[in-house]
């Protein structure tokens, strides 16, 4: 089996920065695209951003110039700047496996004051 576990998020002002990470262990042959998507209350999960084996990156438009991913094989980060309200959510990592599928982390709250 595998796991990602997530670390990081929190409470920022608005205009601050934070940085989760996420990590793949356990038996992984290999991993295809690696993301974070972002989720609120009564709202559907949506993607934040993604990036594939190769290194090739997809953002959300609401994030473009402010997030960065970025992948070391089985880790995952996203470096959050300029923070805004709406941008409070809980934060899912994911991940393809080659072998496992779709796997997802448990979560980690990011709260946005102003």
């Amino acid at each position: 089996q595998v796991q990602l576990v997530e670390s990081g998020g929190g409470l920022v002002q608005a205009g601050g920065s934070l940085r989760l990470s996420c990590a793949a262990s356990g038996h992984i042959l290999s991993i295809n695209a690696m993301g974070w998507y972002r989720q609120v209350p009564g709202k559907q999960r949506e993607l934040v951003a993604t990036i594939t084996s190769g290194g090739s990156s997809n953002y959300a438009d609401s994030v473009k110039g402010r997030f960065t991913i970025s992948r070391d094989k089985n880790t995952v980060n996203l470096q959050m700047n300029s923070l805004e309200p709406e941008d409070t959510a809980v934060y899912y990592c994911n991940a393809q496996f080659a072998i496992w599928g779709t796997k997802w982390g448990q979560g980690t709250q990011v709260t946005v004051s102003l």
